[in-house]
């Protein structure tokens, strides 16, 4: 099979693609065809390194994806052979993830997909769309799980509403009916945030943010999904509701945040940093069983006219992929490993 593959972390070009035997899976395991690989930040970063020796001789990149299982290992009960599914962190604390031809990953990875549901879809799920429900679902009076209704009343702020989190936040948010504000930087990126469903945005760039949001949401915000704390904690102090949460993801515009102590303490607030990779199995779990079933309800679309452009490449190609998300490409970057998707 064809796989792309490191040996030493570095720029994309340390990627090659090369030949390998399809793995077997083993006890608790399923062997999946990959049909569509997403490409998130993580994947370039993981790859870029530190410095530090890679934990494997060899790996294959990118956390998440979508296909159809190839073959079961004793004990797996939930999916068959045939199944078409989407993947999460399928290279967490492996050598091998999606951009191969054939993967092997743990049952719980493999998430049966709803009928009807396309691989573009489901490959542009995994680290945003759990990264999205986890921020959805720290709030100090819950909910602690996302479905219809279970945001009604609420308030939530999607910060860079047209990222990869940020739309399925906006997606997610809005399916459990929530009232959602984006905050965007240009008109192409409020169109995105738009198409994906959110009810207003606002252009951080052009005048007071925190009074547009205020005029929108007199009473605060309830939820926040925070993509750069280090940029905001003064907006998110002034804005966020009595009791409501800022959850944070990633590092975005600095390592270091100054929080406005007296707002944030005075409304009881709730500062939650999360990492799929370290969030545990049980938030993994009530995550993946959410968006399936915001999937089945159509909740969760891709593409340009749904506020998430596709950018694609082919297998031979990762490293571009790499690199078009390193530079900020809009959307999602997917890689179309068999070539019979776009």
């Amino acid at each position: 099979m064809r796989s792309i593959v490191y040996s030493r972390s570095g720029t994309s070009s340390v990627l090659s693609l090369g030949e390998r035997d399809p793995a077997q899976p083993g006890p608790g395991e399923v062997r999946v065809k990959v049909v569509v690989s997403g490409v998130n930040p993580t994947d370039w970063k993981a790859r870029a390194g530190s410095g530090a020796r890679l934990a494997f001789d060899e790996i294959v990149p990118n956390q998440d994806g979508a296909g159809v299982v190839d073959a079961v290992g004793d004990g797996v009960t939930d999916l068959a052979v045939g199944d078409r599914v989407w993947l999460y962190l399928a290279q967490h604390q492996r050598p091998t993830g999606t951009a191969q031809e054939y993967t092997v990953v743990p049952a719980a990875r493999a998430v049966k997909l709803p009928d009807g549901i396309g691989f573009d879809v489901a490959a542009s799920l995994g680290v945003p769309a759990m990264t999205a429900h986890r921020a959805l679902t720290v709030h100090e009076f819950g909910p602690t799980r996302l479905s219809p209704g279970a945001l009604e009343g609420r308030v939530v702020l999607v910060a860079g509403g047209a990222g990869a989190v940020g739309h399925a936040a906006i997606q997610l948010a809005v399916w459990a009916g929530a009232t959602v504000i984006a905050t965007i930087s240009s008109d192409e990126k409020a169109a995105l945030a738009l198409a994906a469903g959110a009810h207003h945005v606002v252009n951080y760039r052009h005048g007071d943010a925190a009074q547009q949001i205020g005029a929108l949401a007199p009473q605060g915000v309830d939820h926040i999904v925070e993509v750069s704390i280090a940029q905001n904690a003064g907006l998110d102090g002034q804005i966020v509701a009595n009791h409501g949460s800022i959850a944070y993801y990633a590092d975005n515009g600095g390592d270091e945040a100054t929080l406005p102590v007296r707002p944030t303490f005075a409304k009881n607030v709730r500062i939650q940093g999360l990492l799929l990779y370290t969030v545990g199995e049980t938030a993994l779990t009530a995550a993946a069983a959410d968006i399936t079933a915001a999937l089945r309800d159509g909740a969760l679309p891709v593409g340009e006219d749904s506020g998430l452009p596709l950018t694609w490449f082919p297998l031979e190609e990762t490293a571009a992929a790499h690199d078009a998300v390193e530079q900020g490409a809009v959307g999602k970057v997917l890689i179309d490993v068999t070539g019979d998707n776009h």
